[in-house]
């Protein structure tokens, strides 16, 4: 494992961390996107099904368990014990328009038709468009709390520094993984407004609105 992708999987751990203690202190998920957490959820369940079939290292299983397990705490949290605070009115982004499309295209690209390949690849163009309804609903409001904009900083940095991982595994280790480089690039070109605010705004002290 190399620097960078250890810092990734800590700024994704650092990114959940931060959305589970925003909704539990301030007791409110207000201003959170429901729908990007089930679809993120989604991510989890599919890509780690391999927990039942391979054991890599205690790290990697440690991780997978993390991810899935605070993905569906936080979908707990919006839906179940906080839902009154939850703000449906404007979480309106239509998520069919990007798990159909998403379905049909892991059928037809991917390494190997198997199911488990299948649901991975599933997983991987999933999780490139997952932020859409959060940045949507941002879009709508006009504006987002500060703890949501570093929440939403360090899930784009943990995919920036995943297309470094890509890149030095390409020249070190001479592995390359065309549709995990690709459905990273879009998910990063996603951030890329995001970014430019928050180094603009939130770092100094303002507040930050996407446009709609």
């Amino acid at each position: 494992m190399n620097i960078f992708r250890l810092t990734g999987d800590l700024s994704h751990l650092a990114a959940i961390i931060i959305l589970l203690l925003k909704i539990w202190k301030s007791r409110s998920c207000a201003g959170i996107s429901g729908k990007s957490q089930l679809l993120f959820a989604l991510v989890f369940t599919t890509r780690y099904l391999d927990l039942f079939t391979s054991f890599i290292s205690l790290y990697n299983t440690s991780m997978k368990l993390i991810y899935i397990a605070c993905s569906y705490a936080t979908v707990y949290l919006i839906y179940m014990k906080f839902k009154a605070t939850y703000d449906g009115n404007h979480d309106t982004f239509r998520v069919e328009s990007l798990i159909f499309p998403v379905g049909g295209l892991s059928f037809l690209v991917n390494h190997d038709f198997s199911p488990l390949e299948i649901l991975w690849t599933f997983s991987i163009y999933l999780e490139s468009v997952a932020i859409l309804p959060q940045l949507f609903m941002i879009s709508k409001t006009g504006e987002a709390e500060t703890i949501t904009t570093h929440y939403l900083f360090f899930l784009g940095l943990y995919r920036a520094l995943y297309l470094v991982n890509w890149i030095w595994r390409y020249y070190f280790e001479g592995f390359f993984d065309l549709i995990a480089v690709v459905a990273g690039v879009v998910q990063t070109v996603l951030y890329c407004d995001f970014f430019y605010l928050y180094v603009t705004k939130v770092l100094k002290g303002k507040k930050l609105s996407l446009p709609a």
